[in-house]
């Protein structure tokens, strides 16, 4: 799995695996697009105005959560 943050554009994408040949995009809303391979599975996530998403309750960045071993990474995006 792959974070990429644009600081310029303010989108970030979570990407799951390599991408396949072809790539279906759904809209979920005004900010969410879920990329689907043509087997079903999901390739990526695209988050517009990520900032605002993430901010949105004053979280001061990204909180990585690994529930099998217990451990947390907190990391702060770019200003």
């Amino acid at each position: 799995m792959e974070l990429e943050y644009d600081i310029k554009y303010n989108i970030g994408y979570i990407k799951f695996k390599e991408k396949p040949d072809q790539v279906t995009s759904l809209k979920v809303s005004e900010d969410l697009v879920v990329d689907m391979a043509a087997d079903g599975s999901i390739y990526g996530i695209e988050l517009l105005n990520l900032k605002e998403q993430l901010f949105a309750n004053k979280a001061i960045g990204l909180l990585l959560h690994n529930e099998n071993t217990g451990s947390k990474i907190q990391i702060e995006l770019p200003a």
